[in-house]
């Protein structure tokens, strides 16, 4: 008997060994990993991506990771929620929301259906339109483009809502625009190959930080007549925002939000929602971009809140709009 007592001792020992390696294992097999659909890797929305991944990670002990993808656009981020999973997260402006909901323009020929899903979780800096000219060109306003080569970049927001403006004010035909990628202006604007360039962006925009560090520039702003013919939001740029843009620039803006689709379980949107609440003044100190949201951003989301999201919502006494509950 005292022999299989010795026997049973390191077979008692290994098995609390066993146990406590898999207990150690555990906080690994319950992080939840969650892709985060974002933009081009040289605009400011794919740093603000990197940004909440980290916050996330900090937030949550590790408990969810955020895996940031590249985007050519907001219109593909829409498109691929149709048929990605539940622990999908996406950018974009609500208008595509409400374009792909009804089937319309570059959605249209899709099936609305796969759109019904769509779900809110919380707004995030909007997009900010940036009119940006090395300054010894001496342009000012949008009639100074006539003449000058310009560039506005292809298939982003930021590119068609450039397009549109220089239709509006009648100058369209006036501006050479230079046929290339956006994250080719820096550069191009360094080396004179462009005059300017036009690029969407939360600010402080990156790129175009990059370009007024290394050349003078000078960031057209718009009339309030422009800004009410483009029918966006007015908004400001404050004065030395930009190194050598010392005065306040008036431009437009457009609600952007993040979004995710009914499939994602209801404690990660929670989970998700709180922690990007929870963390937003810690970011806002080191990316000031961040101190723009409020709740009061929610009104601009166009798709129903997520169950999770409302739940966090109640519990913090923020009062959801009728619209997108």
């Amino acid at each position: 008997m005292f022999g299989h007592s010795l026997l049973r001792t390191p077979v008692i020992a290994a098995a609390a060994t066993i146990v406590a390696a898999l207990s150690a294992l555990a906080p690994a097999t319950a992080e939840t990993r969650v892709t985060y659909k974002s933009a081009k890797s040289t605009s400011s929305y794919y740093q603000m991506a990197v940004q909440l991944a980290e916050a996330m990670k900090a937030g949550t002990d590790g408990g969810i990771i955020l895996t940031v993808e590249e985007s050519q656009g907001s219109v593909q981020n829409v498109k691929e929620a149709a048929r990605r999973g539940g622990n999908y997260v996406f950018t974009t402006p609500p208008g595509l929301i409400k374009l792909a909901t009804a089937g319309k323009k570059m959605f249209e020929g899709d099936d609305k259906a796969a759109y019904e899903g769509l779900r809110s979780l919380f707004p995030i800096p909007y997009l900010t339109m940036h009119f940006v000219v090395r300054a010894d060109t001496g342009i000012t306003g949008f009639d100074g483009l006539a003449g000058h080569k310009f560039l506005i970049g292809k298939g982003s927001f930021g590119a068609r809502e450039a397009e549109k403006y220089l239709k509006l004010f009648g100058i369209a035909e006036a501006v050479d625009l230079v046929d290339v990628e956006l994250n080719a202006a820096v550069p191009a604007l360094q080396n004179h190959q462009i005059d300017g360039f036009a690029t969407a962006g939360s600010y402080p925009a990156p790129n175009v930080l990059e370009a007024a560090a290394s050349v003078p520039v000078t960031l057209i702003g718009l009339t309030d007549e422009q800004v009410k013919e483009t029918g966006r939001d007015r908004l400001v740029i404050p004065a030395g925002t930009y190194p050598g843009v010392d005065e306040p620039v008036t431009t437009t803006t457009l609600p952007v939000g993040a979004y995710t689709t009914a499939a994602m379980d209801e404690e990660t949107a929670y989970t998700l929602t709180k922690t990007f609440w929870e963390s937003k003044a810690k970011m806002e100190k080191a990316h000031p971009w961040w101190a723009g949201v409020t709740a009061k951003g929610l009104e601009t989301l166009a798709a129903p809140i997520h169950p999770g999201a409302a739940r966090y919502y109640k519990e913090a006494g923020i009062a959801v709009p009728d619209g997108p509950k």
